[in-house]
């Protein structure tokens, strides 16, 4: 079982041994003070009076403790215990709190024998830095934003929004309701992975789904979350006024809006929305808090993939505030017969190019099934790559996987389509969207439309793998095999 021992009486420790008891082991006070020993003794916290800094007394507890804390309060008197106690229990791990009053010669002695010194000093100086500092200013900034709103702001997700993107704007949501600033969470498309349906239905999260020529008066601000401009990645016109921008994607160009967040060294925007927050204990209900660590474990593919320190800060933030359970139901959901043939006919179709492997699943129901198929075909013996994509409606979707540090599809893809239609994403997981346009209405042709589809979409990915310093094809490749012009293609914003 687990054992602790704190040593000390002081208001730190009243603190302390509250969070303490909350949780599991044994709890030991030794104090000097014959008025505490009643008032913190407790049914389970074992009190006794005596010197902490006596070691015979230390060597005659019942318990070997694994961790121990000192906050007697005076600043030499810690250090004298925490010599006391690093003698007696060598192996413990030592906390000691350095009190008010510093000196050099007892901070030294602390540190030589403590594994963690905690400064009162310090960590006021860091709770006001967060209020005052950049964070603290950043957060103001946002709430004078949000204020300033007059009527109803329009939190926009990008088309077919994702986990990181929903969970992102449920919070925004949170935090401008807060404020008094009445929100709409509105998105272009659909959602149709069954994961992300089931996140949105289990979590009841209220969402308005907008058609292209949706009445846009209604809204007198718009924000965006997890993409950074209007008409890009969204059905909203290029020249729509933007208020707020928070993203984690690095942007291909200026972005304009009253208030930017944009921060590329995250794994995921819902990241950024936990540290808002966490500044805001009372508005993390467990809903959002859920969605958020959902959001950043997607984004992260479970913290593998552009993982930073923050993502992990912030996910051990969300943690004791989500509900675990429902987690587990979002992520074990039932596979749709539409995903299943999207899968079938990826493998069915898969054609091998040195370690990359390459599917057109032709006409596409579920365009999220791509996505699945894409990571199943990753883990076939030998590949390092996946690109699979289909028709819908018009338009050639493409979604692409890889593993390793060889390639980037997000600078991969852009390369390849970005020309002639839209693409992104991150080095190891990326996308694209390319309309059709007249391609689809020519009928003289030897070809069927998607062999020309094929003709297209492989040779552009495979010549953008080529150019790539480390290249993943073995020589077998040769292109283009097909006479297919650029002409045929109109431009069409993508997505992952």
């Amino acid at each position: 079982m687990t054992s602790r021992l704190v040593l000390g009486a002081g208001p730190l420790v009243r603190s302390l041994l509250d969070e303490l008891a909350a949780g599991r082991g044994e709890v030991t006070v030794l104090t000097e003070d014959e008025h505490r020993v009643d008032t913190l003794r407790t049914d389970a916290i074992t009190v006794q009076l005596a010197d902490p800094a006596d070691r015979s007394v230390l060597s005659s507890l019942d318990v070997t403790p694994e961790t121990v804390f000192v906050a007697v309060g005076d600043a030499k008197r810690n250090a004298a215990v925490a010599q006391a106690v690093r003698s007696v229990f060598p192996s413990a791990m030592l906390v000691a709190y350095s009190g008010l009053e510093t000196d050099p010669a007892v901070d030294d002695a602390l540190e030589h024998v403590a594994d963690r010194v905690v400064d009162p000093g310090a960590a006021i100086t860091d709770h006001l830095m967060e209020r005052v500092g950049e964070a603290g200013l950043r957060t103001r900034q946002l709430q004078r934003v949000l204020r300033d709103v007059d009527g109803t702001l329009a939190v926009v997700m990008h088309d077919n929004p994702d986990p990181d993107a929903i969970a992102s704007g449920v919070a925004l949501s949170r935090l401008a309701q807060a404020v008094g600033c009445e929100t709409e969470l509105c998105y272009y498309g659909e959602i149709t992975h069954q994961e992300n349906r089931a996140f949105v239905n289990l979590l009841e999260f209220d969402l308005q789904n907008l058609d292209a020529d949706a009445d846009l008066d209604a809204y007198d601000g718009f924000a965006l979350v997890d993409h950074s401009r209007p008409g890009v990645n969204d059905q909203l016109p290029p020249e729509t006024p933007i208020d707020i921008v928070v993203d984690h994607h690095p942007p291909r160009a200026p972005v304009e809006a009253r208030f930017v967040d944009l921060r590329s060294d995250v794994g995921a925007t819902s990241t950024l929305l936990a540290d808002y927050l966490r500044r805001f204990d009372s508005l993390v209900e467990e809903a959002v808090a859920t969605g958020l660590l959902f959001g950043i474990s997607v984004d992260t593919r479970e913290f593998r993939r552009e993982v930073s320190v923050d993502d992990f800060e912030a996910a051990a933030y969300l943690l004791p505030h989500a509900d675990l359970d429902i987690l587990q139901r979002i992520e074990d959901p039932s596979m749709s017969a539409d995903t299943l043939d999207t899968i079938g006919h990826a493998i069915a179709n898969r054609q091998r190019e040195g370690s990359v492997l390459l599917s057109c699943v032709g006409e596409l129901s579920d365009r999220d099934a791509l996505a699945q198929a894409a990571d199943r075909l990753l883990d076939l013996q030998g590949i390092n790559s996946t690109l699979v994509y289909g028709v819908k409606d018009g338009t050639i979707y493409a979604s692409a996987r890889a593993r390793g540090t060889e390639i980037d599809l997000g600078e991969v893809l852009r390369e390849a389509f970005g020309q002639i239609g839209s693409a992104g994403g991150h080095a190891d997981m990326a996308g694209a969207q390319i309309t059709l346009g007249v391609l689809e209405s020519i009928e003289d042709r030897d070809e069927s439309l998607h062999e020309v589809v094929r003709a297209v979409v492989d040779d552009r990915f495979l010549d953008a793998v080529q150019a790539r310093p480390n290249h993943l094809l073995s020589p077998v490749y040769t292109a283009p095999r097909y006479g297919v012009t650029d002409g045929y293609l109109d431009v069409e914003d993508g997505e992952e």
